[in-house]
């Protein structure tokens, strides 16, 4: 997707060890007319799948996922990070391991918002490592949903995540596809 490329190669600032830093528009400050734009484009590749559940994680696929199911015109579940007062009853619970954070967080949904009869599309942020991705597709086949894709706004492909995935029969779509990238030659797109 041209536009987000762009705003990369204009916004985006590579930082050592692996890290694209798109705060300013993507993971803390929001450009919500972009992620209008990336929703559209997620609905024109998976429109046709009858979607009924929009899956992501929390916190920064949140925003990507809500102006994702208003082409849908479903609602979006998030996986939890902590397990809070206001989810009783049964959940589905996985472990997942943070590139960013570098901690493994036990991600939770109650098994009230994800049912057998759900046809499910996870939307994340960023894919680099895939455990994140790996744990939502797990979360989606615990709960005995259909799992129809998964819509990635920035895919670091030259880290294992997205063939990872791939290979477990997941069809991903990513927006930014980045080969290469260095904080002084900056990035380079498949």
């Amino acid at each position: 997707m041209k536009i987000l490329e762009d705003r990369i190669r204009r916004d985006g600032r590579v930082r050592d060890g692996g890290v694209l830093k798109v705060d300013g528009f993507l993971n803390h400050q929001m450009d919500i007319a972009l992620f209008s734009d990336m929703g559209k484009e997620f609905y024109r590749i998976f429109g046709d799948r009858r979607v009924n559940k929009i899956l992501t994680i929390e916190a920064s696929g949140i925003g990507i996922a809500c102006l994702t199911a208003q082409q849908f015109g479903c609602p979006v579940v998030f996986a939890k990070k902590t397990q809070t007062k206001n989810i009783s009853g049964e959940v589905y619970t996985t472990s997942v391991r943070s590139f960013t954070h570098d901690r493994v967080y036990d991600i939770i949904v109650s098994k009230e918002f994800l049912t057998p009869a759900d046809r499910v599309l996870i939307i994340d942020d960023f894919l680099a490592n895939g455990c994140a991705l790996m744990g939502l597709v797990r979360l989606v086949r615990d709960a005995g949903a259909q799992l129809v894709g998964a819509g990635i706004a920035v895919e670091k492909a030259f880290q294992p995540g997205g063939e990872l995935i791939r290979g477990m029969g997941v069809e991903v779509a990513s927006l930014a596809r980045i080969k290469a990238m260095d904080p002084v030659r900056g990035v380079e797109f498949c």
